[in-house]
């Protein structure tokens, strides 16, 4: 089986219980006799080397785990004098203290998960693997650090074979390159995906659960395939290649984020996904960050705290955002059983890469509440989240804008009120209306229905025809809504209609049982149109 997905934009997190315990206290200290419940605190432990510019090893992944509200203690095994320019030098840790690190960590911490990074020799290797033995965790993450992104060697060609008979067989998944892949299964280059997948199995055979192979340094126009292997089906990761000199690191930053990922509950292919949203992310709001003067800086692994484009007061629409827009249906969800957050979350991780919060019916003060429960999810992504129509719900809950259909408040009354960071959609049908709405401030259009539906009724339809003509002449991108479904998606983009950007859905992700995969397979077809 292979199975095709585009990056869910932007970003894939999953949130983790936590409740407040009591505890008792005898003045400072806790009465002893009583069990105390604490609250669970997701736990990463990283055993990588010290890099000295921060832009890799153990600070990266301190930082990843960080960014990602994940815990995040670590074991050196070497530290390296290193910066933008390259490699200076190594001083390995004794395998003793490595093993004397671990056991400190080990014992007296609960973790959750272990990442490797560089692991300079075989003693290091068998200390590790002692110590999980020792103390088993519930899932080990290797990154298989042999070659930096950077192109110097870190770590000796004689480790392999304890890697290969010792490590991989522990090991919950292993995120090699397509140079570590190849030394793995004894040197042939990787040229193609289908040189990758072969890998992969190879890789697989060696005992890890999971093998992702990362396609970065392979030659394909316009974006980065990744290949992820269970052992019975090839998923094809797919995302945008981002042109940035500060590519330090993202190895190791991406293992970071699939172990802190992992430890908050995620299952290994949404822990992929969401992972690679995480550096495309940080890739893509690190092109004006100067750090150093050689050819590879590293890049801001912070960006959440201060790039405009995810910050939740300051985000700007993209155009891209539109690809696929889906759009709540609160009968559906409670047809098939589910809450509007589950169902939300589930269209993110499938691959939607906006959120349209429609309820017709309900309460402003019910609806208030979907939209906070909603937000947290979508924050919590990276993906965008419109209320449709009520202004007074997406101002209360300081979503990140609104859709407004022609019986709505007028655009320029919207922009007034919500002020110039907000996204603001209109809903258009014919090309004097998309102009209008232009010119009063919206950033996109909606236009349709383009196919019949029944989701929205006395609708009229405007047909291919129609929404080429909207298209033709918006000066705004547009968003194609009605009727669209994976049968009839393929005819309404190989029109290659100018300023159409994607698609809006309801039914086709909604009316089912399964909200991620029907996103999934139509985002792995809106893909090939980008």
């Amino acid at each position: 089986m292979i199975s095709l997905f585009w990056m869910p934009p932007s970003s894939i997190s999953v949130s983790v219980n936590s409740k407040t315990l009591k505890c008792s206290y005898n003045s400072s200290n806790m009465m002893m006799g009583e069990k105390s419940e604490r609250s669970k605190v997701p736990h990463v432990l990283t055993v990588a080397g010290s890099d000295s510019g921060a832009g890799a090893g153990i600070q990266a992944d301190m930082k990843v785990c960080g960014a990602l509200g994940v815990y995040c203690s670590t074991v050196i095994t070497a530290v390296t004098a290193q910066n933008t320019v390259g490699v200076q030098g190594v001083h390995l840790v004794p395998d003793g203290f490595v093993y004397e690190q671990l056991r400190s960590v080990l014992s007296d911490m609960k973790v959750n998960v272990v990442k490797t990074g560089m692991l300079p020799s075989t003693d290091i290797i068998r200390v590790l693997c002692r110590s999980l033995r020792e103390y088993p965790v519930q899932a080990l993450v290797v990154d298989p650090v042999m070659i930096s992104t950077s192109g110097d060697v870190l770590a000796s060609p004689t480790i392999l074979d304890a890697l290969r008979q010792e490590l991989l067989p522990m090991s919950e998944i292993v995120t090699p390159n397509l140079k570590e892949a190849s030394a793995l299964v004894g040197g042939e280059p990787l040229e193609t995906i289908a040189d990758m997948r072969a890998a992969a199995k190879s890789i697989h055979r060696l005992g890890p659960r999971y093998v992702l192979i990362k396609g970065g340094h392979l030659e394909t126009a316009g974006s980065v395939i990744d290949i992820l292997y269970d052992g019975e089906t090839y998923h094809e990761i797919q995302g945008p290649r981002v042109e940035t000199r500060n590519t330090h690191g993202t190895g190791c930053s991406l293992a970071s984020c699939i172990a802190a990922e992992l430890a908050k509950g995620a299952q290994m292919l949404p822990a992929v996904v969401a992972s690679k949203r995480f550096v495309e992310k940080a890739l893509e709001s690190s092109r004006e960050f100067f750090i150093g003067n050689g050819p590879q800086g590293p890049f801001n692994h912070f960006f959440k705290l201060i790039d405009t484009e995810t910050s939740p007061a300051k985000r700007r629409f993209k155009p891209n955002d539109l690809l696929l827009y889906a759009v709540t249906d609160s009968g559906m969800n409670k047809k098939w059983g589910r809450s509007i957050s589950e169902a939300v979350r589930a269209a993110i991780e499938g691959g939607a890469t906006i959120i349209q919060l429609r309820e017709k019916e309900a309460e402003t003060k019910d609806i208030l509440n979907a939209a906070e429960e909603c937000l947290k999810v979508a924050r919590s992504y990276g993906v965008p989240l419109l209320i449709n129509d009520h202004l007074d719900v997406a101002l209360a809950c300081n979503a990140d804008g609104v859709h407004l259909g022609q019986s709505d408040m007028p655009v320029k009354v919207a922009r007034a009120l919500l002020g110039p960071n907000k996204i603001i959609g209109a809903s258009c049908k014919t090309p004097e209306q998309a102009l209008k709405a232009w010119k009063e401030g919206a950033d996109y259009i909606g236009s349709g229905g383009v196919y019949p539906t029944n989701t929205k009724k006395n609708n009229q339809t405007i047909a291919l025809s129609g929404l080429q003509s909207v298209c033709e002449s918006s000066p705004l991108p547009v968003v194609a809504i009605g009727g669209i479904n994976i049968e009839n998606v393929n005819e309404l983009m190989e029109m290659h209609l100018p300023n159409l950007k994607g698609v809006a859905v309801v039914s086709c992700l909604f009316d089912g049982e399964n909200i991620s995969h029907e996103a999934h397979k139509l985002h792995s077809v809106l893909a090939k149109y980008v």
